[in-house]
């Protein structure tokens, strides 16, 4: 990722999620172009199927894309990564920071044509909160004591103290708006949301359509009348697709696919860095991965930049924790900045682990393109440090579900990178984060530095924090993290109106025509 290529989005995105007031009458930005204009339907290749319907519990990247065109948040970003006004078109802190007032838009309906109030959102945000939900979102709203409805379209958050991570925090799917009359089990098989989009015909393994919602609040209504997401497995097979007109957008990892699809003449491919990273998963609380040293004999003995080249042709950035640009990690301010093999037979005899060890880890297969490949070159590079890395090749949903569960000693992994580090690592390294056992690792330094980051709103201030933070995390390398990469948008000659995000987030179908 290049560093000055994000250098305007981020001085936007620090300034953005301040907890301050805000206010528009309108969400995201979107194209120019006639209001509602149909041109569809438009197919998108994809490489798995989404493995739920469910928001609070979505962490599949098919299945956060499907959902985004689905369900509204209160709060979203543009295409910039700026907080824009969602569902509430505006917001105010007290000037003690403890409290947080959402003023609501009014008109908005969900998909089956009930009305959208502040008793949904009372609802939602209680059910988030509750542990029994198990929403992987809860830990963002950890600074929330109760949620107040005064009147339909008035909601008060009553804070612990300032949050500056919460407006950024609210635009996630994962923070959906959901019904107060719906359920789980009813949403997993027919969702209901305020988005730009409705669900229309799903085929599992197969396909799913979504349907042009003409009730959707945005002053410009999506311009195609259906997106159908065709499960693909093989992204080359997309590129075929597309080719012969059977697709007309898809979005690739692999830069070698991509190289592929642009060197035909009928695909247009944008390349977009991502705040997206890649990394090789420890669990603490596993067996010998318990002892720190064996973690950090992990991280020494792998040289990231030829992880890199060897999945992604070189096309990305070696990275610390923190992706975020107004926030961006030093990767060479670590325990072994570069490969040191002499560093990692060091630690393992502080473990005494000389002789050697093993270690099991879980890979996707489907989800992106070089997950295997970087696998495959982890565990040559950790074989010459007397560590054999025994790898599991799983599908995504199997992979999702291992890895949701905490069921593995070691995950080659890509996770979403988001604006704020708190969004991206609160709920993983904090002792109280709905994620902390997939993580596998807290500490009291690390309670104390995510606190610190929440309640504090000065961006230089939040920057230092989050230094630290970073710091922390690669001292004692629970994971290791090893580069940025690209996403490759391709596109037929009859699509226009979709914009890339660095986020990955596909939300601007709802601006996209087919001619």
């Amino acid at each position: 990722m290049p560093r000055g290529a994000l250098s305007a989005i981020g001085a936007a995105a620090v300034l953005s999620i301040a907890l301050t007031s805000c206010s528009s009458s309108s969400g995201p930005a979107t194209s120019t172009g006639e209001t509602g204009k149909s041109g569809g339907p438009l197919v998108v290749g994809v490489t798995s199927d989404p493995d739920t319907l469910f928001p609070w519990k979505a962490t599949q990247f098919t299945a956060v894309n499907v959902l985004q065109n689905i369900y509204g948040t209160l709060t979203e970003f543009d295409k910039d990564l700026n907080v824009v006004p969602g569902l509430a078109e505006s917001w105010q802190a007290s000037e003690d920071g403890k409290k947080l007032i959402l003023t609501l838009r009014k008109g908005v309906t969900f998909g089956d044509g009930s009305a959208f109030d502040s008793k949904d959102v009372k609802a939602s945000l209680e059910k988030i909160m509750d542990e029994k939900t198990a929403a992987v979102a809860r830990a963002s709203l950890a600074s929330v004591k109760s949620v107040e409805a005064p009147d339909e379209n008035t909601v008060v958050l009553e804070l612990t103290g300032p949050d500056a991570a919460l407006p950024a925090n609210l635009a996630t799917v994962n923070m959906a708006m959901l019904s107060s009359d719906d359920t789980e089990e009813k949403l997993n098989a027919t969702p209901n949301g305020t988005g730009p989009f409705t669900l229309g015909k799903r085929v599992p393994s197969q396909s799913l359509t979504l349907a042009r919602n003409d009730k959707y609040w945005g002053a410009e209504k999506p311009k195609v009348a259906s997106v159908e997401f065709r499960v693909i497995p093989d992204e080359s097979s997309i590129v075929s697709a597309m080719q012969s007109g059977n697709v007309q957008l898809a979005v690739f990892n692999d830069p070698l696919v991509a190289q592929t699809a642009q060197g035909g003449g009928t695909i247009t491919v944008t390349k977009t860095p991502q705040l997206s990273y890649h990394a090789l998963q420890l669990n603490a609380q596993h067996g010998d991965l318990k002892d720190v040293n064996v973690r950090l004999a992990i991280q020494c003995a792998i040289d990231r930049k030829q992880v890199l080249d060897t999945a992604a042709l070189g096309e990305g950035e070696v990275t610390g924790p923190i992706t975020a640009p107004a926030f961006k990690s030093d990767p060479a301010k670590r325990p072994c900045p570069q490969r040191d093999l002499a560093k990692a037979a060091e630690y393992l005899g502080k473990a005494g682990k000389s002789g050697g060890l093993t270690v099991k880890a879980i890979v996707s297969q489907g989800e992106y393109a070089t997950s295997v490949n970087e696998a495959q070159n982890l565990k040559a590079q950790l074989s010459e440090a007397k560590i054999n890395l025994d790898l599991e090749v799983l599908e995504s949903g199997a992979f999702v579900d291992r890895w949701v569960a905490a069921d593995f000693d070691a995950a080659v992994a890509l996770n979403g990178g988001r604006p704020d580090p708190d969004g991206s690592y609160g709920r993983y390294f904090t002792s109280k984060g709905n994620l902390n056992k997939v993580a596998g690792y807290s500490s009291p330094e690390l309670d104390k530095l995510f606190a610190e980051g929440k309640a504090t709103t000065d961006p230089a201030a939040r920057k230092a924090i989050y230094e630290k933070v970073s710091a922390e995390l690669e001292a004692n390398a629970p994971w290791i993290w090893l580069f940025t990469s690209y996403t490759y948008t391709g596109t037929t000659s009859n699509v226009s109106g979709f914009v890339p995000m660095v986020s990955g987030s596909l939300q601007y179908l709802r601006t996209t025509s087919v001619g």
